[in-house]
């Protein structure tokens, strides 16, 4: 599916937090497998972003619907997709009471990979347009990360 409410909590071990709403087949989907992959897509795939986000995978193959490809992942068993600039494996820390309530799953990352393109040596490097990490805003919107400066 395609998240726009994922955020990060922790960083040793990191961890993340994501809404994933109880009628959507992404959380079937985790639920029964207590993992999931958060891909961090670009600029240049943004309107297969769009694609995959308005199709259920109930009702499509959603990376054929969208042309996205996919590779194996290091850890867990779903796939990463092709064209994004960075990819975190999570397995669920169940918190029911959460997940009932606000919808909110809590996870520890157990592998990440970077597009060494944007992300090198523990930087962002943003100057290709086209690699900047997608933000979506609902009705089509989306942003990018912007300039990367230093305060005086």
């Amino acid at each position: 599916m395609a998240a726009a409410w994922v955020m990060a909590l922790d960083f040793d071990p990191p961890k993340v937090a994501v809404v994933i709403d109880a009628n959507t087949y992404t959380r079937r989907l985790i639920e029964a497998s207590g993992e999931f992959a958060l891909n961090i897509p670009c600029r240049a795939i943004a309107g297969k972003v769009l694609k995959a986000g308005s199709a259920s995978g109930r009702d499509v193959d959603k990376f054929a619907h969208a042309g996205l490809g996919k590779f194996p992942s290091l850890q867990i068993g779903a796939p990463l997709v092709e064209g994004c600039v960075a990819w975190l494996e999570c397995r669920v820390l169940p918190r029911p009471d959460n997940e009932k309530r606000h919808d909110l799953f809590l996870a520890e990352v157990v592998a990440a990979q970077a597009d060494d393109r944007v992300f090198r040596e523990g930087r962002w490097l943003l100057a290709d347009e086209s690699l900047r990490t997608l933000h979506y805003f609902g009705g089509g919107d989306f942003a990018t990360t912007g300039d990367i400066f230093k305060a005086s």
